[in-house]
């Protein structure tokens, strides 16, 4: 087992993609060394695609491509701009915001940056704001996509934890306001010497909130109807995507065809790659059940009297780490079923751990090597990442301040799904 271990390593050094790693590496494992057959791994990895949760990550994910090409993302930036743009940093406060409200629209944090990003960003430098805190704030604040419902994560977690997906959106929602306001203090702080834009008439305030309304409407219905049992998570986002389509195409008028093309074509990629990782990470899951890997840690973390402070802190380090090498969903696939059965035993609440995780694991997406996050914002601006990454340390201390709060206020995470 430990040669097909160094050559998974091997080939994630050499950039093989990460479902093949998983995949082969896995199944060979689990064909070779523990003798199982390969019709039970297909059945396992087709189980494992087709969980109903599942179905609403694609949709989601299509309702916020819309949103992109149909106008909404430019009317909540220009809401965001008229009400709070003169305040310090008031672009950075404008574009934390936004993206928090498109975050309850869409699932996908990818998304949320270049939906939200591809319009704030360039005025923002043209403003005087530096590249490098532009392309970082975007890349984190996208963050809270992740955390404010409803959220591709969120899915996942529940569909490996089998905790109600419902339980899990709502977990998110004040530790995603907390990040917020995290996000908020450090870029009005740091950002308090760049002149300020005009305080905006009440009449273009009030015409930026008319003008966003239609799209504002979006998360109450997205929200609304899942929490009050109206819709199950794949009917809201169905309903949202609809929503979505008529917004851009009779009120907004800017969803054409070939928008509507790039938000299929958007929702292809991203889906494809997402499913690929489920489809080929749960044989590692297999390998995990059958060596009894869980339950021996388990057994370690009692002998040596590991409490639970101990052992968040060192499932802490942990997603730092791995954060750095890989994406949100395979971090996922790979340490939830580890950890998930410790939180049990240590009678710690999943849903503190899930959102104490993401805040953790999403600081990958700000550091090298494989920080995707900050790519795509590079992208966006066309800025090479590796000027960036001096406005990191600034956010990474945000991250571990947030990652302190979840931790010493449970609360935060699971006083709201107490009312589901």
């Amino acid at each position: 087992m430990t040669g097909y271990i160094l050559l998974a390593i091997l080939a994630m050094a050499l950039s093989v993609p990460l479902f093949l790693v998983f995949g082969a590496g896995s199944a060979a494992i689990a064909f070779d060394v523990l003798g199982l057959p390969l019709h039970t791994l297909m059945q396992v990895s087709f189980d494992a695609m087709t969980k109903q949760v599942l179905v609403s990550i694609p949709i989601f994910i299509f309702a916020g491509a819309v949103m992109l090409h149909g106008g909404s993302a430019r009317r909540l930036v220009d809401l965001g701009m008229a009400m709070v743009g003169h305040l310090p940093g008031g672009m950075a406060v404008a574009l934390i915001l936004a993206i928090g409200i498109f975050s309850a629209i869409s699932g996908s944090i990818l998304a949320s940056i270049v939906a939200i990003g591809s319009v704030m960003m360039p005025p923002m430098i043209e403003k005087g704001y530096p590249k490098p805190f532009v392309v970082v704030l975007t890349a984190s604040a996208a963050l809270i996509d992740a955390l404010i419902p409803p959220s591709n994560t969120a899915i996942i977690f529940s569909a490996i934890t089998h905790v109600p997906v419902s339980k899990t959106f709502a977990a998110g929602v004040f530790p995603g306001l907390v990040l917020m306001g995290l996000l908020l203090v450090y870029s009005m702080w740091y950002c308090r010497h760049i002149p300020r834009s005009p305080v905006s008439p009440w009449g273009v305030r009030v015409r930026a909130l008319i003008a966003a309304g239609p799209a504002l409407l979006l998360p109450v219905l997205i929200l609304g109807g899942l929490y009050q049992g109206f819709m199950t998570p794949a009917e809201s986002a169905s309903v949202a995507s609809i929503y979505a389509i008529l917004l851009g195409r009779l009120i907004y008028r800017e969803l054409t065809w070939q928008g509507f093309k790039r938000s299929l074509r958007a929702t292809a990629e991203t889906t494809t790659a997402i499913f690929a990782i489920i489809a080929m990470a749960v044989y590692f899951s297999i390998i995990l059940t059958y060596t009894k890997t869980p339950q021996s840690i388990i057994a370690f973390f009692v002998e040596y009297n590991i409490g639970p402070l101990s052992f968040m802190l060192l499932a802490g380090l942990t997603f730092l780490i791995l954060g750095t090498f890989l994406e949100v969903v395979p971090v996922f696939y790979l340490t939830v079923p580890i950890f998930y059965p410790l939180c049990l035993a240590m009678k710690i609440d999943p849903l503190q751990f899930y959102v104490y995780m993401v805040g953790l694991v999403g600081l990958g997406m700000l550091t090298p090597p494989v920080c995707v996050g900050l790519y795509t914002a590079s992208a966006v601006i066309r800025e090479p990442p590796s000027r960036a990454f001096r406005a990191v340390p600034g956010f990474m201390l945000v991250g571990l301040v947030y990652a302190g709060i979840v931790l010493a206020f449970p609360w935060l995470s699971v006083w709201l799904p107490g009312f589901m």
